[in-house]
């Protein structure tokens, strides 16, 4: 179903990413509410921060960029990451005991799960009971259409096949990049070519699409039926982070507003060009078309 301005949310990570050039607002499902509501989504961020100047300032950060948000403040410090750059390519180190390892369930998240058109997750944010219990039941409340966006994002050691399962079980869309395939077709104990090990997971999980990113050499979606490749473009890249929530927020809002797969999928992979010639997850666009 078409719709003129979807309802997304991210549930998981809130954090700063420190950079070499300064702190920088990030986050994978809250990256992916940030690039889908620059393009016309409604957008929503579900997390928790710190009752600390951090917390603060990446609150000013939502409203700032007009994500609107449902974030708790938790006896725990605001979430970040340290990021090394080389080349251009991140390497991250995470801060556990952080307030997004407990994101309380709250009735507004709920009211607010069962009027998304889109909702988006990962591993890393289930790395802590009590989150990951908030998670298991916000996904119960999300409507029957609606796209549950699992973006695996696999993070030093936060994931198991259990966890990912488990996770695959509750989603219709996974997302992985090219290392995280040759993971998963070890730790599935799967053979043969990379279409094979795709089209393995789109009928054990009977998910509607998977996106396969393969950094600067291509990118490709399956969905039932039909599959779409584009190659990466050549920018002059500033760094990749949140490259690839870029193109998954891109991909759903133009999925959710009537575009064809081809015609998502070349939107996705125009935005996340884009992103790469930025300095960090949230950089501001030149316009909104």
């Amino acid at each position: 179903m078409k719709k003129n301005k979807p309802v997304v949310a991210g549930i998981g990570e809130l954090l700063w990413d420190v950079l070499p050039t300064g702190k920088r607002a990030g986050g994978a499902p809250i990256n992916f509410v940030y690039h889908a509501t620059q393009l016309g989504a409604e957008g929503y961020a579900i997390s928790a921060v710190g009752n600390d100047v951090f917390g603060t300032e990446i609150l000013q950060e939502l409203d700032k960029n007009h994500i609107s948000y449902y974030i708790s403040t938790v006896e725990y410090p605001t979430g970040s990451v340290m990021v090394e750059l080389k080349d251009g390519i991140p390497s991250y180190t995470i801060i556990e005991g952080v307030a997004w390892d407990h994101i309380p369930l709250t009735q507004d998240a709920i009211d607010l799960m069962k009027r998304t058109d889109a909702v988006c997750f990962g591993t890393l944010a289930q790395r802590a009971p009590e989150s990951r219990e908030t998670l298991r039941t916000l996904l119960s409340y999300i409507p029957e259409d609606s796209l549950r966006f699992f973006d695996i994002n696999i993070r030093q050691s936060y994931y198991s096949r259990e966890l990912i399962d488990s996770l695959l079980e509750q989603a219709n869309v996974f997302k992985i990049n090219d290392e995280e395939l040759e993971l998963l077709r070890s730790m599935f104990s799967l053979e043969g070519s990379v279409d094979d090990v795709c089209n393995w997971f789109m009928e054990a999980y009977s998910l509607k699409y998977l996106i396969l990113t393969a950094g600067a050499d291509f990118s490709t979606i399956y969905s039932t039926g039909e599959k779409s490749t584009i190659p990466t473009p050549k920018v002059k890249v500033a760094d990749t982070v949140g490259a690839g929530d870029s193109f998954s927020g891109a991909f759903v809002y133009s999925i959710l507003t009537g575009k064809s797969l081809r015609e998502a999928h070349q939107k996705a992979v125009e935005t996340a060009a884009f992103v790469c010639t930025q300095e960090g997850a949230w950089p501001p666009y030149p316009n909104k078309e």
